[in-house]
């Protein structure tokens, strides 16, 4: 079903459903003319819907056109974004956190890309990509972001940095293909274990079924149509995002891989998904995480028992420890003090910084100048 209501066309196909049965109705009788016309008039409703949503669709691919290329990894294209001059080391890739799109870390990438060769990949479904196949998979985009690189023409190996969901994507792939990864950077990544023995989070549970809504809702055009404030392209990327998104086939993406993230996902998918302790042998790893829990408190502030919400606290300040496990040469890096899960947002020259330094081990960097090669205060 996600799979065909990631067509943009899908609203005006369902649309005449009600039409045909409506049809029908008037073929028995008068006394089911009414119900036709019922009929008719919710397909007109639909219809017109699908047709506005088709023609928003259609306004914001002329705005907004892909900065990058579009690779095809068998049959759906994928986009891929690169810039700068890798020199003698890695190629950085970056990955963000739920199921968005590689532009949403484009400020990491502008200021990565004046010192290192810096990509973006939109995983199937979001950004520019296409679809992709149906159910998603993080072990299945693993594989597909691999061979996104490869067919774009990137060069391994790649430090591979990603953030929360796309950490535990980031680290996936480095489990498949460990041949093609110099290093790991984690920001914050989603430990499966938060899921699996995690207390019962509603926001995370309902993100499939949100997704889905989200779906519906711009498959018939309830959505804000493109106006005057938005005329000339803009330069913004979070905005530049969000348009482009308001494609169904982002939102059935995140609905399908999102079901990973359930007690219920993480049993069917948790054997392929995880990454398990020594699995990464000695590759160089580093987990970019806050060293309290600043950002969280609306999860603690559910329990009323003050034990209750204790335990909580000690365990999502340790389970992310847990990819530290991963790998012989693994570090821990803690963020600036006040920052939170979004502080790849908040402090993307520190993030810059971290990822350099990991750089610096794998080989000699280009003049860059003493500024920009120091290590963060907090290694």
């Amino acid at each position: 079903m996600l799979g065909l209501f990631s067509r943009d066309w899908a609203g005006l196909a369902i649309a005449l459903l009600p039409a045909a049965v409506g049809a029908w109705c008037f073929t028995l009788g008068t006394g089911w003319r009414i119900l036709g016309g019922v009929l008719w008039a919710v397909a007109l409703a639909l219809g017109l819907g699908a047709f506005r949503h088709l023609t928003h669709v259609a306004r914001i691919r002329v705005r907004y056109p892909p900065p990058g290329s579009m690779v095809d990894v068998g049959g759906y294209r994928m986009h891929v974004l690169a810039g700068g001059d890798a020199g003698s080391r890695p190629t950085v890739v970056w990955m963000p956190g739920g199921h968005a799109g590689g532009y949403a870390m484009y400020r990491l990438h502008a200021l990565a890309r004046e010192q290192m060769r810096s990509v973006l990949v939109d995983r199937p479904g979001s950004g520019w990509s296409d679809p992709g196949p149906f159910p998603r998979t993080t072990a299945a985009e693993a594989v597909e972001l691999l061979t996104a690189l490869e067919r774009a023409g990137e060069k391994g190996p790649f430090v591979l940095v990603g953030h929360s969901f796309g950490g535990l994507l980031m680290a996936n792939a480095a489990r498949r293909r460990p041949d093609l990864v110099a290093g790991l950077v984690l920001l914050d990544p989603t430990p499966p274990d938060a899921v699996a023995f995690g207390p019962a989070l509603p926001a995370l549970r309902r993100a499939p079924r949100d997704q889905t809504v989200l779906v519906l809702r711009h498959l018939f055009g309830l959505h804000p149509v493109a106006g005057k404030k938005e005329t000339p392209a803009s330069d913004d990327p979070a905005q530049v995002l969000a348009m482009i998104e308001l494609r169904t086939k982002a939102n059935c993406a995140a609905a399908s891989i999102l079901r990973e993230l359930t007690p219920d996902g993480i049993i069917r998918d948790g054997w392929h998904t995880a990454v398990h302790d020594g699995e990464l042998g000695s590759l160089p790893l580093l987990l970019v995480a806050p060293r309290d829990l600043t950002g969280g408190g609306e999860i603690f502030h559910a329990f009323d028992d003050p034990e209750e919400s204790a335990r909580v606290q000690h365990f999502f300040l340790t389970v992310r420890e847990r990819f530290l496990a991963a790998s012989s040469r693994a570090r821990r890096v803690c963020t600036p003090e006040g920052t939170g899960h979004d502080f790849p947002d908040r402090v993307p020259d520190f993030v810059v910084r971290v990822v350099g330094s990991l750089l610096d081990q794998c080989g000699p960097p280009p003049d860059r100048g003493d500024s920009a090669g120091e290590r963060p205060s907090s290694w």
